[in-house]
């Protein structure tokens, strides 16, 4: 048999005219044969166990799927071709504390595919697990043509934890549906954790008053833990305990347990605060299974007030809080998480470091783009204390994610990371905006789930391609895979203008002075963002006309959309900004008419500020669709707002402009164009 090397270190994956393989195997040979799919069954080397059979069911499904042809699962080795799945040990299917990654981990696993047939190897069946997906990203080809590559691999994780942690709190609340296709997604690319974020979005029994109408009974939160236990995922509880807790404070039985009355920070120094804390952690770690529970921690916002108020320095109030925390969750046999937060806690007092207790395992996070990140990592490896590095993809506070800028920031934290001897990687999505739609951001959880994986560096320049033809047929993968890059610069345009927060600058008013001020000279800059938008939006929409899965499409078309939009709202902002000083101080009446005609006239179509208003209106309901197929309707209400408040900006504009426009006369003063801002 002779074999085809290509080493994990390599800038690109996959041999001359093989798939991409995302993450990128450890070890890997190609053969020159093939195995074909139709005809294959489905073995096992030794008695199967519940967890055996599903993943044996998932290879089954996506090669039926591929062949068009059955793949049966049989009891045992047949004389048939088959794939065997050998699981040579009965280690844990979920991540336990102290887990070392490497080729002899739990995790790691072995493909060897012949013309005669194939074998996937592991000590768990968590490795069987892996091994499926992997040789599932190896099948090519359709129908009868369909087969899979000869081939040896052998794989393993490089971080023996890599966990994904979505917001259930800031914003909408994920139908448990949508929980599913996460963690579905999430376990193509061999993440094993799971972590559902809560301030109280977990109904907590004795509390009926807190967020009723956004939260998720004990009962959906276990199934969810079942659905993940089957893909091998861990669902970690990753809570709030200190801070982060207005919707418990706004509540006016529990208002004046915080720092300052309806606030964020419980008020350490008010005993029966830990009252509230212990009944939360027991009811927690009854739902839960877990063997870690986060326990938040991050942004203390209230802290220097607490202090000030007691006269009680604040380091030692966050570290006598920490600690009592810590032995009420240990009490459960837990090992304990928290956001260690250099920013605004632990690099302020680098002392209290030595002084965290025992068994702790911080969780050090930053979400922008440095040189290096030691400063967030090396001051806990310097006292052996363990951590998981963490930062977010870009989808928060902005129109669409900025990709460029999230894969930099994971690729450098990860090095960091790796340097100090982090044992794990926690890659967030908040939802701060309270208008992110999680759909479009799953190439950045693809890429946060494979990065601490594999130990080669990631291939940036080539992850959209390799992304898209792995989730797409080819047809849809030529088109998504520009289209995703194109959003991105799009974004990172808009991030040019505006800073990162684009999606609060969509919807400001943009004839404000200081906005004016602010985007003049970037005519350019936001045009090619409506270029590079508009190019997207074809590319999706024929996608989608080839009976691409809407699951993504329909949230990516969206975000093109809304890249457009609001490069279309400033430039013409802007230009009516600049006609408007064209006219001087005291144009006739006849330039006004021809001017303001530009903007408006008497049918309210076939203008500029008609134009803002259609494209508000048809943005609305796409965003509502959007909404609704991930998330419950809370909080559509006030996101649906902003599109109808955009409406009667335009409307009130044009309103505005053709009174003006009727009342002016030969020798009149034009008012300042921001004056409309002042009357809105």
């Amino acid at each position: 048999m002779l074999l085809l090397s290509v080493l994990s270190s390599g800038p690109h994956l996959s041999a001359e005219g093989h798939n991409p393989l995302l993450p990128r195997p450890q070890e890997i040979q190609y053969g020159r044969s093939r195995l074909p799919i139709a005809g294959l069954d489905i073995g096992f080397a030794a008695r199967p166990t519940r967890e055996d059979r599903f993943a044996a069911e998932e290879l089954a499904s996506g090669l039926r799927s591929r062949a068009n042809a059955p793949v049966p699962v049989s009891g045992s080795s047949s004389p048939h071709r088959t794939i065997v799945l050998n699981r040579t040990g009965s280690g844990p299917d979920l991540p336990q504390p102290d887990e070392q990654p490497g080729p002899d981990s739990r995790e790691a696993y072995t493909v060897k595919v012949t013309s005669d047939g194939a074998e996937i190897r592991a000590k768990s069946s968590a490795g069987l697990f892996y091994g499926v997906q992997t040789l599932l990203q190896l099948a090519e080809g359709s129908g009868a043509a369909s087969a899979i590559p000869e081939v040896e691999i052998h794989d393993w994780p490089s971080l023996a934890y890599r966990g994904t942690m979505v917001d259930m709190s800031h914003g909408p609340l994920p139908t448990e549906e949508e929980i599913r296709r996460q963690i579905d997604f999430l376990s193509r690319w061999k993440d094993n954790q799971y972590f559902f974020y809560s301030e109280t979005s977990i109904e907590m029994q004795g509390y009926p008053l807190v967020t009723p109408k956004a939260r998720f009974t004990s009962e959906q939160v276990r199934r969810i833990i079942d659905y993940a236990r089957d893909r091998h995922m861990d669902v970690v509880p990753c809570v709030e305990l200190y801070g982060h807790l207005h919707d418990l404070f706004h509540i006016e039985r529990y208002a004046d347990l915080a720092v300052v009355p309806h606030g964020q920070d419980f008020n350490a120094l008010e005993p029966r605060v830990m009252n509230v804390v212990s009944d939360w952690v027991d009811q927690l770690a009854q739902v839960f299974p877990s063997p870690f529970m986060h326990i938040g921690f991050d942004e203390p916002y209230d802290l220097q007030k607490s202090s000030e108020l007691s006269r009680v320095p604040p380091e030692k109030i966050y570290l006598d809080q920490l600690i009592r925390v810590v032995k009420l969750v240990q009490a459960h046999g837990k090992h304990v998480l928290f956001w260690a937060d250099m920013q605004n806690v632990l690099q302020k007092h680098p002392e209290i470091i030595p002084q965290l207790p025992p068994g702790l395992i911080a969780i050090p996070w930053h979400d922008f783009l440095e040189m290096d990140y030691s400063p967030w990592l090396a001051p806990l490896a310097a006292h052996h204390i363990p951590e998981f590095a963490s930062t977010y993809i870009h989808n928060c506070l902005s129109i669409f994610p900025d990709f460029n800028q999230t894969f930099l920031i994971i690729d450098g934290i990860l090095a960091t990371a790796r340097k100090y001897g982090a044992s794990g990687m926690l890659i967030n999505l908040w939802t701060d905006s309270n208008q992110d739609l999680y759909r479009m951001a799953l190439a950045g959880m693809a890429y946060g789930a494979v990065a601490p994986w594999q130990s080669g560096p990631m291939a940036r320049e080539q992850f959209f391609s390799d992304y898209a033809r792995i989730v797409y047929p080819p047809a849809l993968a030529v088109e998504v895979a520009p289209a995703l890059q194109e959003m991105s610069d799009a974004e990172t345009l808009m991030e040019k203008v505006f800073g990162q927060e684009t999606m609060v600058m969509m919807w400001a008013d943009p004839f404000s002075p200081d906005n004016l001020e602010h985007y003049r000279g970037h005519h350019d800059d936001l045009r090619q963002v409506r270029l590079l938008a508009e190019q997207a939006q074809e590319r999706i929409d024929h996608a989608l006309a080839l009976k691409g899965d809407p699951y993504s499409l329909s949230s990516l078309y969206l975000g093109a959309e809304m890249l457009d939009y609001a490069g279309m709202r400033y430039i013409d902002a802007l230009e009516m900004a600049e006609a408007w000083q064209h006219m001087g101080a005291r144009p006739s009446r006849r330039q006004v008419d021809s001017e303001l005609h530009e903007f408006c006239n008497g049918c309210l179509v076939h203008y500029a500020a008609g134009d803002l208003m259609d494209a508000a209106t048809e943005l609305r309901e796409d965003y509502r669709a959007a909404w609704l197929a991930e998330y419950t309707p809370y909080r559509l209400g006030a996101s649906l707002g902003k599109f109808d408040r955009e409406y009667l900006y335009w409307y009130g504009f044009s309103r505005w402009l053709r009174r003006l426009e009727s009342r002016f006369r030969d020798g009149d003063t034009l008012p300042p164009l921001e004056s409309y801002h002042s009357e809105y």
